[in-house]
């Protein structure tokens, strides 16, 4: 490793000579197994040395605080630092604290600062245990509620020590502050005083606040069809995807993942798990795991989907171990997440001159869920298409556009774009 990062024998010498070789040697392949490049390795091995000596790892066992590494880190005595100008010296200050911290969590020596959970906290694992055993809610479904209650209850104990205080005044002010301060949408507001509702219930029955408050929260009444599902309109999904077409890693990658957004309507958690194991060459099919329903869906692939996966795993995609088939192009190398997916959408979309609108990873979902209705699609094979379990789920994109209620067409896929 040392012979790669380094050219003069000196400096090898000096670095196998060093205390935790051992220890040194695996952090710095576990970063390049991330995928740092051998310019950010050479430095790093470096700053290995000059935090061990810091902190005098070579000379005890124990674990470290932070606190102990944050004044380690402040001491104005290094050669590196005193001819250079405060802010070079506060950057650099800031990166040794995170270098040390990391290579210290990497060797199991970093002491856990004392955690004060908040009050409330004993509440809101014991409701979310309730809502995943009792409930079989979903994992996308459960973070949703619990963030919810959370919010909830954060809000409430900054003036409250228990929830025996709470009054039906505090939970209309609790929704009414969502709408006010938060600027929630009518939809979001309800969604948010169902999840209310929902705990304050469980919370009755457990004896935590007092009886009768869930049957008192009112939430604001949402009208049919106020609030349509609304995608960009199709020739603006496709000026979307002109602007991945390039040869640059970022390119290639953000075509596959918006080609499956729109073409198939797939939310971006279910982009986000996609695993390699999960696109069945021999069959031609992509076997979609649905982040609602806890089923897996096989789906015809697409040509034009196919052949814009096999060039991002072919061409772009790095070396790791993750299954996940979408990763982040720089280090560290690690599996997308679902803001990151959605990341991708919003921020082509508004480079766009106009800017395509609305943005997001959800709107390409009903953006093609309007497509089928145009192409005369029934609504059961729209819902079918999009993984809904209830037709009104899907009817919902009939007010959009009434006259797509035409015949079943057959549609090809791959002819979608």
């Amino acid at each position: 490793m040392f012979d790669q990062l380094f050219r003069r024998r000196a400096a090898v010498r000096r670095h196998l000579n060093s205390p935790l070789l051992q220890e040194r040697l695996e952090y710095l392949q576990y970063r390049a197994n991330q995928g740092y490049r051998l310019s950010t390795l050479r430095p790093l091995a470096s700053d290995l040395l000059l935090i061990q000596n810091l902190l005098g790892l070579a000379t005890s066992s124990e674990s470290i605080g932070v606190e102990t590494v944050q004044v380690a880190v402040d001491r104005p005595l290094w050669p590196r630092l005193r001819h250079s100008n405060h802010i070079d010296g506060q950057q650099r200050r800031e990166y040794l604290l995170s270098c040390a911290i990391h290579w210290l969590r990497f060797l199991k020596r970093l002491r856990p600062a004392p955690e004060a959970l908040p009050v409330y906290q004993p509440l809101k694992e014991e409701f979310a245990d309730y809502l995943r055993v009792q409930k079989g809610l979903s994992a996308e479904t459960l973070r949703t509620r619990s963030g919810h209650v959370e919010d909830f209850l954060q809000w409430f104990f900054r003036n409250h020590g228990s929830l025996r205080h709470l009054t039906i005044a505090d939970l209309d002010e609790a929704i009414a502050r969502k709408g006010r301060d938060d600027g929630y949408a009518r939809q979001t507001i309800q969604r948010y005083a169902s999840d209310l509702r929902t705990f304050v219930r469980y919370a009755e029955g457990r004896g935590w606040c007092s009886q009768g408050l869930a049957a008192g929260i009112v939430s604001p009444r949402v009208y049919r069809g106020e609030s349509l599902r609304r995608g960009p309109f199709w020739n603006d999904v496709q000026r979307l995807i002109a602007t991945t077409e390039g040869d640059r890693p970022l390119d290639v990658r953000d075509r596959a993942v918006l080609l499956l957004l729109a073409v198939y309507a797939l939310r971006s958690g279910e982009v986000r798990g996609l695993k390699l194991d999960d696109v069945d060459w021999d069959r031609n099919l992509l076997l979609i795991p649905r982040s609602k329903g806890r089923r897996i869906e096989p789906y015809p692939l697409s040509p034009t989907v196919g052949e814009a996966i096999v060039r991002y795993l072919e061409r772009v995609r790095p070396r790791s171990s993750y299954r996940e088939i979408f990763l982040r192009v720089e280090a560290p190398i690690r599996p997308l997440t679902s803001a990151a997916v959605s990341r991708i959408v919003s921020s082509r979309a508004l480079s766009l001159d106009p800017p395509v609108m609305p943005h997001g990873a959800h709107a390409l979902r009903h953006a093609c869920a309007t497509r089928l209705l145009e192409q005369g699609l029934s609504l059961k094979e729209i819902g079918d298409h999009l993984g809904h379990r209830a037709l009104s789920s899907t009817a919902r994109y009939a007010s959009v556009n009434l006259t797509g209620l035409r015949e079943v067409a057959n549609l090809s896929l791959g002819g979608l774009l």
